[in-house]
């Protein structure tokens, strides 16, 4: 693929779009008034929101360094969202040039911008589906013919599980993924909380709700319950700004308050 933008690409803009607005509040440019719109408001409930964008980018980017120089070499990114340098690509390349990454998303905007999750070393690979993540079968089979099954693979759901509800299959929609993956292969989450603002997180869940969208913020044992069975890494489930700080890109976020995230990594056995 080249680096323009495929002009076939049919892009909804009459509602907001979660890639979109996570991609206004990282400065991006490809959003478009319906999302800056949403943005804002959010920004009314937590004036933080571009912090928490930041410090969620920043956990990326230490989750997958981390995981490259554990050895990983092969990464499917769910839920990526558009295009913001470094990718996870180019993180994991860093350390390891024939690492391979999968990247999924719905929006059609990300395809647009394909191109840029496309440019892999020479040594490594990467390539790019569109689809839903509910539909983890079609991703999987989609997936498998870029990356080894019989080799661990980094499983990345980044701010996305918060965008599906209990009862649309979220837990069961992490272990149908998990059960296709080798032993050896890792779990990488992050996920908003109502932890610190009990308040202001079920406005902003009404305000997804208003707008027919899904926002459901859990409790830091909610997210670790999507880990069972698995080997978490140190330091376990914590606040995103907090996980393995000493690998870099720290977001330095004013105030005492937390960032409402938490994230975690963990191996499966």
């Amino acid at each position: 693929m080249t680096g323009q933008e495929n002009p076939a690409v049919e892009i909804d803009t009459s509602k907001p779009h979660p890639a979109r607005m996570y991609d206004w509040f990282l400065g991006g440019k490809d959003n478009y008034p319906v999302d800056e719109q949403m943005a804002r408001q959010l920004l009314t409930l937590d004036a933080r929101g571009r912090d928490m964008a930041r410090v969620n980018r920043a956990f990326m980017h230490r989750a997958t360094r981390w995981l490259a120089e554990h050895g990983v070499r092969q990464f499917l990114d769910i839920g990526t969202g558009i295009p913001t340098e470094p990718n996870l690509h180019q993180i994991a390349q860093q350390a390891a040039p024939d690492a391979r990454v999968v990247y999924c998303d719905n929006d059609p905007i990300v395809l647009a911008h394909a191109a840029a999750l496309l440019r892999s070393t020479p040594e490594g690979a990467t390539e790019y589906i569109q689809a839903d993540a509910r539909r983890p079968d079609s991703i999987l089979e989609a997936a498998g013919k870029v990356l080894d099954f019989d080799r661990p693979i980094a499983l990345s759901l980044l701010a996305l599980l918060h965008f599906i509800d209990d009862e649309d299959g979220a837990a069961d929609l992490v272990d149908r993924l998990l059960e296709r993956l080798p032993s050896g292969s890792y779990l990488v989450l992050s996920h908003t909380t109502g932890d610190f603002d009990p308040e202001g997180a079920a406005r902003a869940r009404a305000l997804y709700k208003a707008r027919g969208m899904t926002l459901r913020p859990r409790s830091r044992a909610e997210l670790t319950a999507f880990f069972h069975g698995l080997e978490l890494v140190d330091p376990g489930v914590s606040l995103s700004a907090d996980w393995r700080p000493e690998l870099g890109e720290v977001i330095d976020v004013p105030g005492d308050e937390p960032i409402p995230g938490y994230a975690g990594v963990a191996r499966k056995p």
